[in-house]
């Protein structure tokens, strides 16, 4: 089977618009992605969890003296 020139140019401009079109998504996606802040991040304190560590181990000891 033959192939036409018309039908192997519309496969190659279809082809070439769909590229294009991918290739500016994915641009408009990495702007988006840029100006989107990012939340602070906490790091480890060893000092809050040992307050939280006694302040619950306190709990603990008065939950066991009521049930007493």
């Amino acid at each position: 089977m033959p192939i036409k020139k018309t039908v192997a140019a519309a496969v190659a401009a279809a082809v070439n618009a769909y590229i294009q079109d991918d290739e500016a998504a994915l641009a408009m996606m990495s702007l988006q992605q840029q100006q989107i802040p990012h939340p602070p991040v906490q790091s480890f304190s060893p000092w809050t969890m040992a307050g939280r560590a006694a302040s619950m181990d306190l709990r603990r000891a008065w939950q066991l003296r009521l049930a007493r």
